[in-house]
């Protein structure tokens, strides 16, 4: 009997040891602390299954991957995306998406969207609303938790909310005998405010996403205002609502009409603001909001939307710099966002990183707004954004260095995702 008990224990521990997790590890030339925007030289990350064990000198692993003559950083966040949308520079390029693309077709082209977000070095994204699609953004993310499809970690809004009329496809634009699709799910009232936002989180929404105003214009004084969508009672119950379950709220809004508005009813992200003036930024920075910008995306539809007699877009591009320039000067805590899906998916990801540059960043300051600070909006620092002991192991190289020249964010040549390669063109 003894000795079928110590073969037993024996046994035991032989398969412990087998099936005894292995370590990657992973010999970087230099390493871009996100963190204190230093960078280190001959660095090894060490992976145990999804996460970073250790970094330091001559560590060793069960696997060792050479990137001794690359640049390693953490894998990048997208925090504003739209992977079930391909393209729409005008109403009609929407509307042919929502009226002849089922929502299963949409998926499978959204399929192809997330996957092009993981190979360019995007490990992450907040996805800001399915428009017309459904919940289908939370079976993209389910399928790519389970190993289904390829793509970067998720965090979902689902339909997004506005009031009732106020958003495509416009009725008026159709016969009024059919009842048209629309882009997200639309309320009247706090009630159905309260109602929408438990709906969502229901289905599997990680945020609530909100469309504050409409009908952008320039006023005689060369100011930009708006009209606003919610009124002060279905703001309130929709930021009430979402804060019971913890949920946060993110908010298209260009002028003041939308983002004060907002920030007063307590939402967390205001989204482009193209035509936010001083007020805004100082309540910004009081409140400690989040702006997204979405910078590319203007210059991709000016000339489209103004050929088609809107203008905005190209007044927005001549005033953008100089108020990108006096919102980082204020302390605006600015994350990486790019609205890509509302600009075709071939293009590149990381475009907005040019002009973060360009008008002012320093380039480890623009790579932490894909970093650290998008992290710090999703409330996942110390997880994702940074190379760090506990942190997910998102991991990307670049060949040369990217705080000298930005523009090598379009050329990832390695993507790590969660202790998986996903790319490897070293």
């Amino acid at each position: 009997m003894k000795k079928i008990i110590c073969w037993t224990v024996l046994g035991c521990v032989l398969v412990m040891h087998l099936f005894a997790q292995k370590t990657i590890a992973i010999h970087c030339g230099r390493l871009l602390d996100a963190r204190s925007g230093k960078i280190l030289n001959n660095q090894t990350i060490l992976v145990k299954g999804n996460r970073i064990d250790s970094i330091g000198s001559g560590l060793i692993g069960d696997t060792t991957i050479d990137l001794s003559g690359y640049f390693v950083l953490p894998g990048l966040i997208d925090c504003h995306t739209h992977v079930l949308l391909q393209a729409d520079i005008t109403p009609e390029d929407y509307n042919v998406q929502l009226l002849k693309e089922s929502i299963p077709m949409r998926t499978i082209r959204a399929i192809g969207s997330c996957n092009r977000s993981l190979q360019n070095g995007f490990t992450t994204i907040r996805d800001l609303g399915t428009e017309g699609a459904g919940f289908a953004d939370v079976d993209l993310k389910n399928a790519i938790e389970k190993g289904y499809i390829n793509g970067p970690r998720m965090f979902v809004s689902t339909l997004a909310i506005n009031n009732t009329g106020h958003y495509g496809i416009k009725a008026s634009d159709y016969s009024w005998e059919l009842q048209m699709p629309k882009g997200l799910q639309e309320i009247t009232g706090a009630d159905e405010a309260r109602r929408a936002v438990r709906s969502q989180l229901e289905h599997g929404a990680d945020w609530i996403k909100i469309y504050a105003d409409r009908a952008y214009y320039e006023t005689k004084e060369g100011s930009y205002r708006s009209l606003p969508n919610f009124t002060t009672e279905e703001l309130l119950a929709i930021t009430d609502e979402a804060s019971r379950s913890h949920r946060k709220v993110a908010v298209h809004a260009m002028t003041r009409d939308g983002i004060i508005a907002c920030i007063n009813a307590g939402v967390s992200t205001i989204e482009h603001g193209s035509g936010m003036d001083d007020e805004c930024i100082q309540l910004m920075v009081a409140k400690h909001i989040f702006w997204c910008p979405t910078l590319f995306i203007n210059d991709y539809m000016a000339e489209g939307r103004a050929k088609i007699g809107n203008n905005m877009n190209m007044l927005f591009r001549e005033t953008q710099p100089a108020l990108f320039k006096k919102a980082i000067a204020a302390g605006v805590r600015l994350a990486y966002g790019t609205d890509i899906g509302g600009y075709d998916w071939s293009l590149p990801q990381a475009k907005d990183f040019e002009y973060f540059v360009q008008w002012g960043l320093t380039g480890v300051q623009a790579i932490q707004t894909a970093t650290i600070t998008a992290a710090q909006l999703l409330d996942q620092e110390g997880n994702l954004g940074e190379i760090k002991k506990g942190a997910y192991a998102d991991i990307i190289a670049v060949k040369g260095d990217p705080t000298q020249n930005i523009q090598l964010l379009q050329q990832v040549k390695w993507v790590m995702k969660n202790g998986t390669i996903y790319k490897d063109e070293k």
